[in-house]
């Protein structure tokens, strides 16, 4: 798509050239509205944002999901909508900050979630009415190809096998392996408080030791503690009888938000550590980097401000020696806009991705830019994200109430853990 002309009328004609003069810049794109789209994926609801413009055609898709909290994260869209509305849509970091700084108060996860889907779309608008793709905006790929890693069963609802069955469990992480990926997430972790009781440690270690057994060498394994543990020792304990199997990173050992806790622990384990899905800011991302609390941070693009957010995220953590691994178990437009990061980002390291959570995650895709080849996702050409979501499909699978697993997080004596 070709821009047009940038026109300009001046507030008003000043008699003799001043330097005070004003002029106000008609846009050569303006923001007409943002809809949300809304896709029940069971567990979670995919929100897709639409932001449209007064170009025929031309609009964006974002991605703002943030589970269990649909109802808000719309609201937010809508209170946030008045800040860009009649804008330039090109002008994606004004436009961030007209969301943040006039919102006044701090967003918190639901305004950075909503404020994120909406940067996205503005990329993808970007990239459209250029007519490259996004990864192109971001100064170019830097790598071929998109290493990713799954969840057991691709993260299929209902595909959930319990650890306690530990042959059943490396059966399951087998099947996934021979989906086609060399990489591959998975819980050992169970429900945790403030200790770390001996028969839970052995199981995990008995576990891992078994899974790394089944798949070889020449597979990655990663482990997400959920933030479980609520003592650094409870959390040692676990790190130490996983660390044998050699995983690429432990996950959330610790609940987010305390660098210099992390630090300690890293200090103390023999094991790459990694945090970050659930921080947003710049700021916080760094108090990780200068604390060295982990080996590689986790940004969530559908959280942190978007494509903007995650590359400030990833300076920060390539000066401080640590490598990007972007958190994404949602839906098709987050892995798309993951996609774009990833393929122009230079300290990246792998993608998650939940591609098999229902079945209905390719069927709601018009155009998919997601395929996996050699157990990497293949680096996208079409403009923009190069994703465009089927309304008439999305809207067969309407919002519906979430089943939330964390519900099941309770200790045995009826405390409620960390899910």
């Amino acid at each position: 798509m070709i821009r047009r002309p940038r026109d300009a009328w001046p507030l008003e004609a000043p008699v003799e050239p001043s330097l005070h003069a004003t002029e106000i810049l008609e846009p050569p794109v303006k923001i007409t509205g943002i809809e949300t789209v809304v896709v029940n994926a069971i567990h979670r609801n995919w929100i897709f944002v639409k932001v449209l413009t007064d170009q025929p055609g031309l609009h964006g898709w974002g991605e703002a999901t943030l589970e269990w909290k649909t109802r808000a994260v719309k609201g937010a869209i809508e209170d946030l909508a008045p800040f860009v509305v009649g804008e330039d849509p090109l002008r994606i970091e004004h436009l961030s900050n007209r969301m943040a700084r006039f919102s006044f108060w701090p967003l918190g996860s639901i305004g950075m979630t909503a404020l994120s889907g909406i940067e996205q779309a503005l990329w993808d608008i970007k990239g459209k009415d250029l007519g490259v793709p996004v990864w192109q905006l971001l100064g170019g790929k830097v790598r071929d190809k998109v290493r990713v890693y799954t969840h057991l069963g691709r993260g299929a609802v209902g595909f959930q096998v319990p650890n306690a069955d530990i042959s059943a469990y490396c059966d399951a992480v087998q099947r996934t392996v021979e989906m086609g990926y060399d990489a591959i997430k998975l819980g050992f972790v169970p429900y945790n408080g403030y200790d770390a009781p001996i028969k839970a440690v052995r199981h995990t270690e008995n576990l891992a030791l078994a899974v790394r057994e089944r798949v070889g060498e020449a597979v990655d394994i990663m482990v997400d503690f959920h933030g479980r543990p609520d003592s650094l020792d409870a959390a040692i304990a676990y790190v130490n009888a996983i660390a044998p199997i050699k995983p690429l990173f432990c996950e959330e050992v610790i609940q987010p938000g305390d660098a210099r806790a992390m630090a300690d622990i890293a200090r103390r384990v023999d094991c790459p550590l990694a945090t970050g899905e659930r921080l947003f800011t710049p700021r916080e991302f760094a108090d990780i980097a200068e604390a060295r609390a982990v080996a590689y941070i986790q940004p969530d693009l559908a959280h942190c401000g978007g494509i903007s957010g995650g590359r400030k995220i990833a300076a920060i953590a390539e000066a401080a020696h640590m490598g990007v691994c972007p958190h994404n178990p949602m839906g098709p437009v987050a892995g798309a806009v993951a996609l774009n990061f990833d393929v122009a980002t230079t300290n990246f390291v792998i993608q998650e991705e939940a591609v098999g959570i229902v079945p209905w995650f390719e069927e709601i895709c018009a155009v998919n830019p997601m395929r996996l080849e050699d157990r990497c996702w293949a680096v996208p050409e079409a403009p923009g994200l190069g994703i465009e979501i089927d309304e008439v499909a999305a809207a067969k699978h309407p919002f519906q109430q979430e089943e939330i697993p964390a519900t099941a997080s309770v200790l045995w004596d009826g405390r409620i853990a960390n899910w």
